[in-house]
C-alpha cells in the first residue's frame, strides 16, 4: 500500500488516478508530477517500486501544498474574509452560495435540509 502525505493510495488504480486522492493535487497536478519522477501513468500503484514512491513524495513535498497545509490555508482565507466584513465573508458566516448563485430556489447544498415556516393565523 502507498501512502504519501497521509494518504493510503487505493492500489489497485492507476498511479495517475490515485495521486488524486490527495487533497489539493487534481489530474493536471498529477499528470506534471508523474511526468518529472519519470513514471508512467498507466502502472497500478501496487506496481509501484520503493524508488518510485520515494520521488513522488520528495516531489509532492517540494512542490506541492497538500493535506493539512492546504485545509488550513483555505480556513485561514475565510476567517479573513468573515473578519474582513466582506460581501462573500458575509455569506459564509450564514451558510449561504457565496458566489452568486440563486437562494430562492437549488440552493439546498448549502442551505441545509428544509425547515417549514408555519402559516400565519386570522
Amino acid at each position: 500500500m502507498v501512502r504519501i502525505s497521509g494518504i493510503d493510495l487505493p492500489s489497485n488504480k492507476r498511479i495517475e488516478i490515485a495521486l488524486t486522492y490527495i487533497f489539493g493535487i487534481g489530474k493536471t497536478s498529477a499528470s506534471k508530477i508523474l511526468e518529472k519522477a519519470e513514471i508512467s501513468p498507466d502502472t497500478r500503484c501496487n506496481n509501484l517500486e520503493d524508488e518510485e514512491v520515494t520521488k513522488l513524495r520528495v516531489i509532492i513535498d517540494e512542490d506541492y501544498q497538500t493535506e493539512g497545509d492546504l485545509r488550513r490555508l483555505y480556513s485561514l482565507n475565510i476567517k479573513r474574509l468573515t473578519e474582513v466584513g466582506s460581501a462573500a465573508g458575509r455569506r459564509h458566516r450564514v451558510n449561504l452560495p457565496v458566489r452568486g448563485q440563486r437562494t430562492r430556489t437549488n440552493a439546498r447544498t448549502r442551505k441545509g435540509k428544509k425547515s417549514v415556516v408555519a402559516n400565519k393565523k386570522r
